[in-house]
């Protein structure tokens, strides 16, 4: 095939797949849902401009952070059981991947106003949800999603997963770890939860606790893990997904690695996932068109100020 043809075939294919991409986690081709225009205007937001909170959920890896941290949630007999009675997840898994990317987005780059009027729809949400779940011990006992505790494991999933994925992808933060941890901290306050790790070692700390007492294998566990690993994407995009979660997969501890079924993968899938992330860099851009809107209301600010 002549070169010309062949880099113009390249080109079309690529950017299929940054539509389809765009379209996954967003809703939307472009990647600018309605909700974006909610962080055109406003404050600064809860987090610097190119901060720890920024690199990270700036970067690539968060595709790998949020298998993961999918994955590790379902750890957990209680939300796993509000996700397989609640969530959409079988019937409209993208509508429930752009919810949370929208929550996500929001609330990293948005201003505080936006970031409260995101809350509030989170919370609405939340508190319709609650269940019976089986414990660890075999006993059952209730839920509700809005339990401190519960709203404490989803926040340590989160951030344990974006920060692992991250660092692990070697990706850099330049602010440090433990600045990241207690940045996004902040995030879990308009949700309800006051008392989030504010350090890695607090983190740490915290996910062992959870693994002593309350981490464990449940009846919805194989039919959950399955589906967060076999999603109903096309083909093409199923071979750059299980790259995805075959990086995420390698991050994972142990003791959640045993509870969901799972046997790491070896270590050369985080060079390659680096290597597809990059290309994957190359055609959508360095940044998110969240990212770039955020920073134009951050420098209209700047303006004012001059």
């Amino acid at each position: 095939m002549p070169r010309i043809h062949h880099f113009a075939l390249t080109q079309k294919l690529t950017g299929k797949f940054a539509d389809y991409f765009r379209e996954a986690v967003s809703g939307h081709k472009d990647g600018k849902p309605d909700w974006v225009k909610s962080i055109e205007t406003g404050d600064a937001g809860l987090f610097k401009e190119d901060g720890a909170v920024w690199q990270v959920h700036g970067s690539p890896a968060t595709l790998v952070g949020g298998i993961r941290a999918l994955l590790l949630q379902a750890a957990h007999p209680a939300p796993l059981s509000g996700v397989a009675q609640h969530s959409r997840y079988e019937s409209d898994p993208l509508g429930r991947l752009a919810g949370t990317t929208r929550w996500l987005t929001i609330t990293t780059f948005g201003s505080t106003e936006a970031i409260a009027h995101e809350a509030k729809r989170v919370n609405a949400m939340h508190a319709h949800v609650s269940g019976d779940y089986e414990k660890k011990d075999g006993s059952h006992s209730s839920y509700r999603a809005t339990d401190p505790r519960f709203l404490l494991w989803v926040h340590c999933a989160f951030t344990d997963s974006f920060l692992k994925s991250h660092l692990a992808l070697g990706y850099p933060i330049n602010d440090g770890a433990d600045e990241y941890v207690k940045d996004w901290a902040k995030s879990a306050i308009p949700l309800g939860l006051t008392h989030a790790p504010l350090s890695v070692a607090e983190l740490e700390a915290q996910l062992a606790d959870f693994r002593r007492n309350d981490l464990g294998r449940s009846a919805p566990t194989e039919d959950v893990v399955r589906f967060i690993l076999n999603p109903p994407f096309g083909r093409f995009a199923m071979v750059f997904y299980n790259l995805l979660a075959k990086a995420a997969i390698c991050t994972l501890h142990e003791n959640e690695l045993h509870i969901l079924g799972l046997k790491p993968p070896g270590k050369i899938w985080l060079k390659i996932t680096r290597f597809a992330l990059n290309i994957f860099t190359a055609i959508l851009g360095p940044e998110s068109p969240s990212q770039e809107v955020a920073r134009a209301r951050l420098e209209k600010d700047k303006s004012k100020n001059r």
